[in-house]
């Protein structure tokens, strides 16, 4: 469904400055009805394989939302948090928006890790709230140089993992388009 629905190939500018000559745009998967229910599962799966107790998961707004969501219904038990770039200027100045028990365990996750930018805030961000990191995930790692090491050497002791790899995506891409 990835390759299908959220790979585009073309002349792209990343977020991270660099451009490229694919984009995957996650949402059009993670938003779809049957793509949510499959990301709740696999995300959930894996959480599982990972031995990772949680008793939450979360990330930075927008592409963990719909990850987020699908994985807290999936699960049935764990609760979702949503990370913003700000704290909000109004209101209760909240940067951790949902779940708010300290000393939570919690999983970040990420739609796609690229330099790792988004997802490095959303762990600094739990972790200044007060969240203990028990593993990290991202849906898509496009295997930028930087991309890994950025996001291992935020979330140690925690664990990094992905489920697919742009080369996966683009492969299986290749492969229906042909």
């Amino acid at each position: 469904m990835l390759a299908r629905k959220s790979f585009r190939l073309g002349n792209f500018q990343l977020s991270s400055g660099g451009t490229s000559d694919y984009y995957i745009d996650c949402r059009t998967t993670t938003l779809d009805a049957r793509g949510a229910q499959l990301v709740g599962e696999v995300f959930l799966d894996q959480i599982r394989e990972q031995g990772w107790e949680a008793d939450a998961i979360g990330g930075l707004t927008m592409g963990a939302d719909p990850i987020v969501v699908a994985v807290a219904v999936t699960s049935g038990k764990m609760h979702g948090f949503l990370v913003r770039k700000a704290e909000k200027q109004h209101g209760t100045g909240q940067r951790i928006e949902g779940f708010h028990e300290k000393g939570a365990r919690v999983v970040i996750v990420d739609d796609v890790c690229t330099i790792g930018s988004s997802t490095v805030q959303a762990i600094e961000a739990a972790r200044e709230f007060g969240f203990e990191i028990v593993g990290v995930m991202c849906l898509v790692e496009r295997q930028d140089a930087h991309g890994r090491p950025n996001v291992e050497k935020a979330a140690a002791p925690a664990n990094f993992i992905s489920i697919f790899t742009a080369i996966d995506v683009r492969k299986e891409h290749l492969a229906i388009s042909s």
